[in-house]
């Protein structure tokens, strides 16, 4: 969303039919139409901010002590609100990871944010953020997840489960057309949807 101009309005009133049916959380983040979702979202939440948690990303390069502080304080204004509920770290970069935990800190102190976490990261890089001050704090790790990509289930959920870091899935039902094709067209998915009255999108999502 927030990339074409004229689909605003369209993707606006997806949002709130989305609130209306009992969504209550909306991921974005600053490189999506390069700030673009976020006005999206802003204006989709505007009047009803206290009925969603709104998750929003910090590109690798803005990830700096000022880098982190001016980019938040941009998403702020296009989401016209005065915090974000998790910020995360969209995904590694060349920026100390230790510089970067310690802006995050610094925003939820400042109450600009009041949770944060990272994206893309695997055990490795979540061991290294756990051995950094700050990085005990991290209260999710968004990635890709899906029937169709289902690695992190041995090494990754089992690690984040032992640390009561939440796992955030995205692409649930799928990455692109193509895998969305696979999954809603599969056999047993379709048969399981049936019997429980549901769309496979649900049955994927479960």
């Amino acid at each position: 969303m927030g990339e074409d101009p004229s689909l605003r309005d369209s993707e606006v009133e997806a949002l709130r039919l989305g609130l209306d049916l009992g969504m209550n959380l909306i991921d974005t983040a600053e490189m999506y139409g390069e700030g673009g979702a976020e006005k999206v979202v802003g204006a989709a939440i505007a009047g009803q901010r206290e009925r969603v948690c709104v998750v929003s990303k910090v590109y690798p390069h803005n990830a700096t002590r000022q880098g982190a502080i001016e980019a938040c304080e941009r998403s702020l204004r296009r989401l016209k609100t005065n915090y974000i509920d998790v910020y995360l770290l969209h995904w590694r970069g060349d920026v100390p990871l230790a510089e970067t935990l310690d802006v995050f800190q610094l925003l939820r102190e400042q109450g600009s944010i009041l949770d944060y976490g990272v994206s893309n990261f695997d055990v490795d890089d979540m061991e290294e953020a756990f051995g950094l001050p700050g990085g005990d704090k991290i209260v999710t790790n968004q990635v890709l997840y899906s029937l169709l990509h289902r690695g992190i289930e041995w090494d990754l959920i089992p690690w984040c489960r032992e640390r009561r870091v939440r796992i955030m899935a995205y692409s649930p039902v799928g990455h692109n057309a193509a895998e969305q094709r696979r999954i809603f067209g599969n056999r047993t998915i379709k048969a399981i949807a049936a019997r429980h009255d549901a769309t496979p999108a649900q049955i994927a999502l479960a």
